[in-house]
């Protein structure tokens, strides 16, 4: 165990912002601010002065932009932990977006303008703190790469998907109907990576938690749709799951699925947060485990926290199967850790190994 205080960097134009998050950090024992900029040219200019664990930067500013800022640093520091500050609007949520592709490791969004002066604080607290530690403290981090320009694929063609026995594939496993996927910390840059490896006419449907705030769940499934041949978008309670579509919770809502008849469709509620969080995996892992039984397949990649655990057990007991991502390609091993270390996850592997995996998995048995 090391005594070395996490040092943490600001970078941001407003005098009030740089106030409030040199208060919060210098409160906690475990932290140091080495200093605090107003512009992205300054900080990129002083970095090596600073040498910072953990960079906390704006997403819009005068003169360099948050982007263009993180787009620089990562050409020299390509494992400095940067998390944006960004507004809780959808202007802010698209720029934090393109942000995390092009770099960024995460995200917090500024207070409410009508939030008093101590709430904005606690919400910071609460937000932020935690997000610094877990980034400053992962020694073994990967390089971040900043994600490819692609162009966009040809939609699919999709139909709902109709209930149906259970069948076996040759190798005597029940054929996969459904593939869950929950991620959180690192998660859209891995999300773009695998979703955009599947290909048109992928069989089945799949269905995502990415723990994310409104606006930004919407922003991030505008862009992954740009940048995949299978359909992403947010999820709507009540529409049927469709094969080569990929459905996103809400933010700020919990996502289901849930059976009529013959037919599957979303399900989504404003339920208390679990693990801290809404959406959360778990809720979505169970009732894929209630509806699917052992014709789920669930995929839990990089992110802070135990979401997701439980959900594996649920999917687990039913016969479902589990992959999880590896430590040396997450940007923080929490949840797919969790879920490894239990025992749950049938194949741990790299990033660029995942999609390939669940194309394997899913054709498996099909013609």
């Amino acid at each position: 165990m090391t005594n070395h205080r996490i040092r943490v960097l600001i970078v941001d134009d407003s005098v009030v912002a740089r106030m409030m998050l040199q208060q919060v950090i210098r409160e906690d024992p475990q932290l140091e601010l080495v200093g605090a900029e107003s512009n992205g040219q300054s900080a990129l200019d002083n970095l090596d002065v600073h040498r910072p664990d953990v960079m906390i930067l704006d997403v819009e500013m005068p003169g360099l932009s948050g982007i263009e800022t993180v787009a620089a640093v990562r050409t020299r520091n390509a494992r400095l932990p940067v998390i944006m500050f960004s507004s809780l609007t959808a202007t802010g949520a698209s720029v934090t977006i393109e942000a995390l592709a092009r770099g960024a490791s995460d995200f917090v969004t500024k207070p409410s303008q009508t939030t008093s002066p101590m709430a904005g604080l606690a919400v910071i607290r609460e937000q932020l703190i935690p997000k610094i530690k877990s980034l400053g403290q992962a020694s073994s981090r990967p390089p971040v790469r900043p994600l490819p320009v692609s162009g966009n694929p040809a939609p699919v063609q999709a139909a709902p998907v109709q209930a149906s026995p259970v069948q076996a594939s040759p190798s005597g496993q029940p054929l996969i109907e459904l593939v869950c996927i929950a991620t959180s910390t690192g998660g859209p840059v891995a999300l773009e990576a695998v979703l955009s490896a599947l290909p048109v006419g992928f069989p089945v449907p799949i269905v995502i938690v990415q723990h994310m705030p409104a606006f930004f769940t919407s922003q991030l499934a505008m862009r992954l749709s740009e940048k995949c041949a299978i359909r992403v978008r947010e999820a709507r309670s009540g529409e049927p799951l469709e094969p080569g579509t990929a459905l996103i919770a809400p933010g700020d809502y919990h996502l289901q699925v849930r059976r009529r008849g013959t037919k599957c469709y979303t399900l989504t509620n404003s339920l208390p947060q679990e693990n801290s969080c809404r959406p959360a995996a778990d809720v979505l892992f169970r009732s894929a485990a209630e509806e699917y039984g052992n014709q789920v397949f669930a995929v839990v990649m990089t992110g802070m926290g135990l979401d997701g655990l439980k959900g594996c057990e649920a999917i687990q007991s039913a016969g479902g199967r589990i992959v999880v991502q590896d430590e040396a390609t997450s940007v923080i091993w929490g949840m797919p850790g969790a879920v490894a270390t239990a025992g749950l996850a049938s194949k741990v592997l790299p990033l660029d190994r995942i999609a390939a995996e669940i194309i394997r998995t899913v054709r498996e048995g099909r013609r």
